[in-house]
């Protein structure tokens, strides 16, 4: 529990950063001239391509077994590109730099992953994964709420974007902490030699193709953020603070949902699935609270898949190969993630409504999958 626990010092200050990012990213490509397609199309390539990188990084931690290099190289690239957001003037180079803070996440989350799912042998892995969330969470309510704060009292997103570079120092030193404290986290989990294999179980493809389902019904913020934006549904400061309540929900949920699943996984993923399935109308009705209740839905869907969703992958796979099922697993996701997104901001211009029947329709059926689950492949 104390390395959760420093990981989860390290993603608190990393989550205040992108995701104070995150909740004014919509809004800022909006002001310098994107379209709702672009940035449907931007957000899921920027999650695609992060997530099949995971593929390779996850990959390269089993042939390595260099945990903390690709840790330090993904999190110095996802965390420094989010203040050089402040200098920059054209849609087309923040592209580029939101897409690069997705590719260093892609470059450390698999191993980081591979790490705490060690740590979390004993200790209950959905317990362990979602205390990881909740502390991940403090970060990603406070993001936003400074961000919400400097774009409030000074009215510009670059000033905001800048004083994230604060947080992503923190970030790093404390990562360089839990390298100093725990060298070779792979002894937190003795290996069994009965689970050694050279493929992953096809239980684990069934697992990745509900989660897939879910990834791709699963509407992003910033394309609520772009609706409340152009619908002048809610003031600019009041976007970022929309988001910071939806992640200090997800921060109570990934508790919730963490200790429900060690007891029951398979219902508690299909509950997840239907949450978000209520979200995406609410959030795009048109009406204030109804919004508001929308995006608070989908801090609680949020919650659940970032906790529950990565411990379970642990339960399919064998310890030794570990890295690369989190780098499939995450390479599937993102794909589907991608697919969705660049979908839905399409349908988003023709009109919301189909959005919301595309996004609802796909958790459904994603609920209907995860009941169909049976969680015995490695655990």
């Amino acid at each position: 529990m104390r390395f959760v626990v420093l990981i989860g010092v390290v993603s608190l200050f990393a989550d205040m950063t992108y995701e104070g990012a995150r909740s004014i990213s919509g809004p800022f490509l909006a002001v310098l001239g994107a379209s709702a397609a672009v940035l449907g199309v931007v957000v899921g390539a920027g999650e695609m391509i992060g997530y099949v990188l995971r593929l390779v990084s996850g990959v390269l931690v089993d042939r390595t077994q260099r945990y903390w290099l690709l840790t330090f190289v993904g999190y110095a690239v996802n965390l420094l590109a989010v203040p050089l957001l402040a200098l920059v003037g054209r849609w087309e180079i923040a592209i580029v730099l939101l897409l690069l803070e997705r590719i260093g996440k892609a470059l450390r989350t698999p191993a980081r992953d591979a790490m705490l799912s060690h740590a979390t042998h004993l200790t209950g892995r959905g317990w362990g994964f979602g205390l990881h969330e909740a502390m991940d969470q403090i970060g990603a309510v406070a993001g936003p709420l400074l961000v919400t704060a400097v774009v409030a009292t000074q009215e510009g997103y670059r000033e905001a974007f800048g004083l994230l570079v604060v947080p992503a120092l923190l970030a790093l030193s404390a990562l360089a902490a839990a390298r100093w404290l725990y060298p070779q986290p792979s002894a937190l989990e003795p290996t069994s030699t009965a689970l050694n294999s050279s493929r992953l179980p096809r239980a684990f493809w069934l697992y990745l193709g509900a989660a897939a389902l879910a990834g791709a019904g699963f509407v992003d913020f910033p394309l609520m953020a772009y609706h409340f934006e152009r619908t002048a549904l809610f003031a600019p400061p009041m976007i970022p603070l929309l988001y910071a309540s939806a992640m200090a929900i997800d921060a109570a949920a990934a508790l919730l949902f963490g200790r429900l699943f060690d007891r029951s996984g398979r219902y508690v993923l299909a509950a997840a699935s239907l949450i978000g399935a209520a979200s995406a109308p609410l959030a795009f009705s048109g009406l204030g609270m109804l919004s508001v209740a929308g995006v608070l839905m989908w801090g609680v869907c949020m919650g659940a898949y970032e906790s529950v969703l990565r411990a379970a992958v642990a339960d399919f796979a064998p310890a030794e190969m570990r890295g690369s099922a989190y780098g499939v697993f995450n390479a599937g996701f993102g794909v589907a993630w991608f697919l969705g997104s660049a979908t839905m901001g399409t349908l988003y211009e023709v009109s919301p409504m189909l959005l919301v029947a595309l996004s609802a329709g796909l958790q459904v059926l994603a609920a209907g999958a995860m009941l169909r689950l049976r969680f015995s492949a490695a655990s």
